[in-house]
């Protein structure tokens, strides 16, 4: 590690928990973040500031007006840019260290394996079922972990889903694809804008802790948030009997 280096991350090398071995592990990381709107904003943001080595991010939007009363990685004289090099600019200034990557495009089942080639951990701030089951069918295939989150209005969820573990549950364990609405989203529904940031945050924080190696992370349980009311809620996920996507795996 660089004398730079050192300094940059010198208040979480403190930390020791973490120390220089752990800061290591997060400089080493290739993280993919799907999706650049209000989650993946101060996710991509925070993963970055703290050391990820890598970050691919994907996204097949452009910036609009509307987008940038949450979507903090974005500015005003960024509307009409691919969300993707707007981002990537951003985060290049935050952290010259963090190796960007950028695909302009929908997640998918002909270019998930692609995308997740060479990487650690996968982060999901999409907006819709469709893209949520997709990454979650991709990452049990794999075994890579992947952290989850959701806002709508006042509400918010963060999850974790480490496929290196035996007996993980995934995503469809919670949402069994057959039960989704692929209509809940922002757009449709609207949302406060810190919820978008609070929860994103959370990613980063479950993401980092992974990585890292650190404490106890939200593997096996749902973290539920009522922001109108400042209410939290754990809730326990165990694997599905007749989860399909989990069928075969133990």
């Amino acid at each position: 590690m660089r004398d730079e280096q050192l300094l940059r991350y010198s208040r979480q090398i403190m930390l020791p928990e973490l120390d220089i071995d752990g800061q290591q592990r997060l400089l080493d990381a290739h993280v993919l973040m799907v999706g650049l709107g209000g989650l993946g904003a101060p996710c991509a943001l925070y993963l970055a500031a703290a050391g990820i080595g890598q970050l691919t991010l994907v996204d097949d939007d452009e910036v609009e007006l509307s987008n940038l009363q949450r979507q903090i990685i974005h500015t005003t004289p960024d509307i009409g840019l691919d969300k993707v090099a707007s981002a990537s600019a951003t985060v290049e200034a935050l952290n010259p260290d963090c190796q960007v990557h950028t695909v302009k495009a929908r997640v998918n089942e002909d270019n998930i394996a692609e995308l997740m080639q060479g990487v650690d951990l996968v982060v999901d701030g999409s907006d819709n079922f469709t893209t949520r089951h997709t990454v979650n069918r991709a990452c049990r295939a794999q075994n890579l972990p992947l952290v989850s989150g959701a806002a709508i209005r006042w509400e918010g969820q963060v999850a974790c889903f480490d496929f290196r573990k035996q007996n993980a549950a995934c995503y469809a364990c919670l949402y069994p694809e057959s039960a989704t609405d692929t209509a809940l989203n922002c757009a449709e529904n609207g949302v406060a804008s810190p919820v978008v940031g609070i929860i994103g945050s959370m990613q980063a924080l479950e993401a980092l802790k992974m990585i890292a190696g650190v404490g106890t992370t939200l593997a096996g349980q749902v973290l539920a948030m009522d922001a109108k009311h400042q209410q939290w809620h754990r809730l326990k996920l165990e694997k599905a009997s007749d989860c399909l996507v989990c069928q075969g795996y133990t």
